[in-house]
């Protein structure tokens, strides 16, 4: 399909909420000639709508609630929205308490029959059925992450399950945790909507893990750390669910000695590049895959022309990255080279209150 014939293409922005700014979701429309972003609807009632999840029909969006409490009870809470086809617009299905506090992701198994929810400041996951609408059912499992702590006694405290990320064939799911310098293997048992424990793996020592991606082939994975700017590639043995560092690769250009926290990290679709979001340098950094070793090499940043670029995401058709700007209330629309992956400026952006989220259609 060529550009001119390309669809325009819609998706849904997740932001924090607070006294002046109630819009938890967004939805938004992309041309594809000019990455131009329109505003189409907003959805009020969901505070803190932090991160977002579809499911394989694109007929169901989940979102997080990253709050402590919800109706009263300890923790936040993860919602169902029904999409109507053609005009994307969401109806609430339901909403389920997580039991742990500050939820901050959440994601689908493979079959599309299980949810997990990564809570942040519990330093837990909790699972959950989908039931035949798409609705929640209620919590099927809270998994508290146990174990030594890093060495960040201000950031690495307790616990922080940050990311919960099934592989590819739905064997295992990788949960993150930034408290733990630890990656934590799960087996998933889709039919029940639980995890049952599995092995985990170490990274650097304060590299406080955030985010993962698996590559193109599930032979590796790439593992963003929040806390010293750095890429952990491991290899993945997917039958097996064991992994095994093999590289750690500054996201920052030598010589950059402000802070920078790390935060989102995406593999392109033909897995040639990845892509990480530093705030405090206020950039993405893009990287080559080596098709045979799966380690990675810098082929250099973008400004994100924003502060605090929390998450990103790529067009379903790879030319367009969004940098959803968390500080500077804007989204900014970026044109990746296929060939190189490095980003062009497209002069185009949308003003979103806080922005944390992205997810394509």
């Amino acid at each position: 399909m060529s550009v001119g014939e390309q669809k325009e293409m819609y998706g849904y922005v997740g932001s924090y909420t607070n006294e002046d700014n109630k819009t938890g979701i967004t939805l938004f429309k992309l041309d594809p000639q000019s990455g131009a972003i329109t505003l189409l609807d907003a959805y009020t009632g969901l505070p803190n709508a932090s991160f977002l999840a579809l499911n394989a029909q694109r007929t169901v969006l989940y979102s997080v609630s990253e709050t402590d409490s919800y109706l009263g009870g300890f923790g936040g809470s993860a919602a169902a929205y029904a999409i109507e086809a053609g005009s994307w617009k969401l109806t609430k299905l339901n909403e389920q308490p997580t039991g742990g506090s500050a939820p901050c992701y959440i994601s689908l198994d493979q079959t599309n029959r299980a949810v997990f929810v990564a809570n942040y400041s519990s330093g837990s996951v909790t699972s959950y059925k989908i039931e035949e609408d798409g609705s929640l059912s209620e919590p099927t499992q809270l998994v508290k992450h146990e174990g030594t702590l890093g060495p960040r006694a201000d950031r690495q405290e307790r616990p922080h399950a940050h990311s919960i990320v099934p592989a590819p064939d739905n064997r295992y799911a990788i949960s993150a945790d930034l408290g733990l310098d630890r990656l934590v293997v799960s087996r998933i048992d889709a039919e029940n909507g639980t995890l049952q424990p599995h092995g985990e793996a170490a990274v650097k020592p304060g590299a406080g893990p955030r985010h993962l991606v698996y590559s193109a082939d599930s032979r590796h994975v790439y593992a963003v750390g929040e806390l010293d700017s750095t890429v952990t590639v491991l290899a993945y043995d997917a039958s097996a669910g064991t992994l095994t560092a093999l590289q750690s690769i500054s996201t920052l250009p030598e010589g950059f000695s402000g802070e920078n926290t790390c935060a989102d990290i995406h593999l392109s679709g033909d897995g040639r590049h990845v892509y990480v979001s530093n705030r405090g340098h206020d950039s993405i950094a893009v990287y080559a895959v080596d098709g045979h070793s799966g380690t990675l090499s810098v082929v250099g940043w973008q400004a994100t022309l924003g502060r605090t670029p929390r998450n990103f995401a790529l067009s379903p058709q790879g030319d367009f990255l969004l940098a959803a700007n968390q500080e500077s209330d804007s989204i900014t629309v970026f044109r990746v080279d296929a060939v190189t992956g490095m980003l062009q400026e497209t002069g185009q952006t949308a003003a979103v209150p806080r922005p944390v989220c992205l997810k394509f259609l």
